[in-house]
């Protein structure tokens, strides 16, 4: 409950500035930068051009940033147990990415494990 309290005084207490924006000039530029999601690092870049429009973009999500890091791990694991049953590869290799990305496995059919023991 003092959570609530507290953010009901803190909602009760806040007055807007005047005035609630500051204007600034459009001007030809790019800006990047980095912020925290729940599966990682979020990497944002934006071109403006001389009116202020966005004329490039770039966002690259986490799941990106950690693509070479899941599929190492994936090597490693699968070639430490390839004499393991094919259902248990599977699953080991499914919690694999979710430690990564968890939001692979419910976006997607992320995984079709094959595999070839000749």
């Amino acid at each position: 409950m003092h959570a609530v309290e507290e953010a009901i005084a803190i909602i009760d207490s806040y007055e807007p500035h005047d005035p609630p924006r500051i204007d600034v000039p459009p001007r030809a530029a790019t800006g990047h930068g980095w912020s925290e999601a729940p599966r990682g690092l979020l990497y944002h870049r934006y071109e403006l051009d001389a009116a202020g429009v966005i004329v490039d973009a770039k966002i690259v999500p986490p799941t990106s940033l950690n693509q070479r890091a899941i599929e190492q791990r994936l090597y490693e694991y699968v070639r430490r147990s390839i004499d393991s049953p094919v259902g248990e590869l599977q699953h080991r290799c499914e919690q694999a990415i979710r430690n990564y990305d968890p939001c692979i496995s419910c976006s997607t059919h992320f995984l079709r494990l094959e595999v070839d023991r000749a």
